[in-house]
């Protein structure tokens, strides 16, 4: 009788403990209010890719993206959480600056007509905060546009002719990254 009880307390208490690890398991912690993205840009779905872009997604939390809650001339990490990565598959020229094929950081300096963009070869870090600019391997100037306003930093790429241009968009801002792949037409995106 007392040999039963104990096996019954025994069982009663690792399936207490078994129930309580699998539910503290599923708990995550409170979701990422940036998440992560990916930008493809390909010939067609079928091909393969030509430019992956991997970002954090914030969203505009004040009146104004740019100038609010990014500030004008200071070192952005161009999206949120750790550092936005581009990877080329080929040798780009990035708006008149050859790069080798590979994988680099891209970081921004938005100004409220003209942003610099720059690559750098500094990878796997947080934000801009590792920024150093002797790892730095191009750096252009683009102008600004506005459009329709989104409420989420987003990255897309678009064709015009035989270019590539890689669009940066929050709020009513756009930036258009010039792009030019090395030995390959770009039929259509």
């Amino acid at each position: 009788m007392k040999k039963s009880r104990t096996i019954k307390i025994a069982i009663a208490i690792y399936t207490i403990l078994l129930y309580s690890i699998e539910h503290s398991a599923q708990n995550f912690k409170k979701l990422d209010e940036s998440p992560h993205d990916i930008a493809y840009c390909r010939e067609s779905r079928v091909t393969p890719p030509l430019v992956k872009v991997i970002y954090g997604r914030p969203r505009l939390k004040k009146e104004k993206a740019f100038g609010g809650q990014v500030p004008y001339n200071k070192l952005w990490r161009t999206g949120a959480n750790e550092a936005t990565e581009v990877h080329f598959f080929h040798d780009v020229l990035f708006g008149g600056q050859w790069v080798k094929a590979g994988t680099y950081v891209l970081v921004t300096i938005p100004g409220e007509e003209e942003w610099e963009v720059i690559l750098n070869k500094k990878l796997d870090v947080w934000g801009a905060f590792q920024y150093d600019p002797k790892a730095d391997v191009a750096k252009i100037k683009v102008p600004v546009s506005k459009a329709e306003r989104l409420e989420v930093f987003s990255i897309a790429f678009k064709r015009i002719n035989n270019e590539i241009q890689m669009v940066l968009g929050w709020d009513s801002t756009r930036v258009k990254i010039p792009l030019k792949i090395k030995d390959i037409v770009v039929a259509k995106l």
